[in-house]
């Protein structure tokens, strides 16, 4: 994948950026990477691990042997539609054994699964298949009220690449303007056959999914051995072992249910992972008490929601041991409250689809548990909290965080302009986020430099949404804000003024007018504000730390 011509028309510049083989060499030699790959890494667990149940989905329970199997024929299935290795394929599934099989599966075949969210829309799954050049879309035909079969339709119609439409639910192997629709269950009745050799462990393995901090989400390549070592020491950290059951609460194609350590870092320790539908209480504490879940991972407005419902329900947790909060800060207070309501131990996780990863350790005291986002993963991780100059700022003080590592990518898929000013030129990651380091190597997360909401564990982009509000014909300019909310950690506030003679138009019309445009649920305002003008810096340019603040003062009169 690193040739400079793709089935989308030629390109300039590499499509991945890869380690300089100094640094390479160096990881090799110390063991952080290892000549295997995801597909055989599966192989062997199945040679392990054999009956034993590897997944469960519903009714569903996959031993290891059988996932194995599984995979094999999805792979052959794939080959049988003339997919070749180094073809992509966006795949938005939701939780359950399809996600698991398909992942493998593409794998195998040597395509590489580009893995999208469930709450994307056409906004985002034609960006990314046409950033990708992907040749297929895995989805589901109908999920939670949805027609993802009408969507890929949509896409397929505007990127000329896609060329199959893999759902789940029945398919007439028939397609229009040149896509072949088939069913996900057809490609796995297909005899297993000869599969391509086993990829370059230095390859891409899959393509995940930016926050989109910055505009339009970007790609970001995991490598089969630089993934496998996220996934591996992640294990490590958190004590996985195979009496263990991982609850993969949230969307299992986030970086952290899938890797940190998620699904692969169960599996590797020959865990059980249980496929959960939906996050709240009222589905997962069932699924607790009946499988006898011991680690599971979520977000701080979910930890809220877990602890209320404890308080209220008579829910069987005694199985649980470690709870992983990550994907924002988890403020100390709530914090404190885990242990006691949910009787397990909290892990803080502080990190990114990118890569550096930073954990609280079980043997943390409650302090640094309790205050901190953790340390990094490994020992190879280099940090450097640095002032707007990039000059490194005196220990304690908070500044940029940039890093660099044996998972830590060095360049985002077919992004050349972003990665001349995302990365330094000697390969540091310059992450966007405001941190400040203790003496004991803790990070403590204050803030961010980039624009961009974390809504509940979702980055917003605010110039992409100000770029969609601006569409609107009413409205004239637009500021897009986050605000403290006690459950999403911020909420979206988008700040308009009206053009001349404009009705301003309610959120509920708003709200359906951008959806029109196909933005996911996440990226619609929760709260929309009209002024007659917004406050500007010296320079022209709207000060939203001045709008935030106005906003602020004027709801605490």
């Amino acid at each position: 994948m690193t040739d400079t011509t793709s089935r989308t028309g030629p390109r300039t510049a590499p499509d991945v950026v890869g380690w300089p083989a100094d640094d390479a060499a160096r990881y090799v030699r110390e063991g952080y990477w290892r000549a295997e790959t995801l597909p055989g890494l599966l192989r062997s667990w199945a040679a392990r691990s054999g009956t034993d149940v590897a997944v469960v989905a519903g009714a569903e329970r996959l031993g290891y042997a059988e996932l194995d199997a599984r995979a094999d024929r999805f792979a052959a299935g794939v080959a049988a539609l003339g997919m070749v290795p180094g073809d992509r394929a966006v795949v938005q599934l939701p939780n359950g054994t399809e996600f698991v099989v398909a992942l493998f599966g593409l794998m195998r075949a040597g395509v590489v699964p580009v893995l999208t969210l469930p709450a994307h829309r056409r906004l985002e799954i034609e960006h990314l298949t046409r950033l990708s050049g992907a040749v297929a879309y895995l989805a589901p035909r109908r999920h939670g009220g949805f027609d993802h079969a009408a969507l890929g339709r949509e896409v397929a119609a505007a990127v000329a690449s896609l060329r199959h439409l893999v759902l789940v639910g029945d398919g007439d192997g028939t397609g229009a303007g040149g896509v072949r629709e088939s069913s996900f269950a057809e490609l796995e009745r297909t005899p297993a056959g000869p599969l391509p050799p086993e990829p370059d462990p230095g390859a891409p393995a899959v393509l995940l999914v930016s926050g989109g901090t910055t505009g339009k989400p970007k790609l970001i390549p995991r490598t089969h051995r630089d993934y496998a070592y996220n996934a591996r020491a992640s294990a490590e950290v958190c004590r996985l072992v195979r009496d263990d059951v991982y609850l993969s609460c949230l969307p299992a194609a986030h970086n952290f249910p899938l890797a940190c350590p998620g699904l692969l870092g169960a599996l590797g320790a020959g865990a059980r992972v249980v496929m959960c539908p939906a996050p709240g209480p009222e589905v997962a504490f069932g699924l607790i008490k009946a499988e006898r879940v011991t680690v599971t991972a979520l977000v701080p407005p979910l930890v809220r929601l877990w602890i209320d419902a404890a308080g209220w329900e008579r829910a069987d947790l005694s199985s649980l041991r470690l709870l992983q909060v990550g994907g924002a800060r988890l403020m100390p207070a709530v914090a404190a409250e885990v242990t006691r309501a949910l009787g397990c131990a909290l892990q803080q996780v502080f990190g990114m689809a990118e890569g550096l990863l930073n954990y609280t350790r079980l043997d943390d005291p409650d302090d640094l548990v309790l205050t901190t986002q953790g340390r990094p993963l490994s020992p190879a991780d280099e940090i450097r909290v640095v002032d707007g100059d990039g000059r490194p700022v005196e220990p304690g003080t908070v500044g940029e965080l940039r890093t660099r590592g044996p998972y830590t990518l060095r360049g985002y898929y077919r992004a050349a302009e972003y990665n001349a000013t995302a990365f330094t030129p000697d390969g540091w990651f310059c992450t966007g986020d405001l941190v400040r380091v203790l003496p004991s190597g803790h990070l403590v997360v204050e803030g961010r430099v980039k624009e961009v909401v974390n809504r509940g564990g979702e980055n917003v982009s605010a110039a992409e949404l100000e770029e969609h509000l601006l569409g609107h014909p009413a409205i004239s300019a637009a500021a897009v804000i986050g605000l403290p909310d006690p459950l999403l950690g911020e909420r979206v506030c988008a700040v308009v003024t009206c053009a001349e003679g404009a009705e301003a138009p309610r959120r509920k019309v708003l709200g359906a007018f951008l959806r029109e445009r196909g933005l996911a649920a996440f990226m619609i305002p929760d709260e929309v504000v009209v002024r007659e003008s917004l406050p500007l810096t010296g320079v022209g340019k709207i000060d939203k730390r001045r709008l935030a603040d106005e906003l602020g003062r004027e709801r605490h009169v």
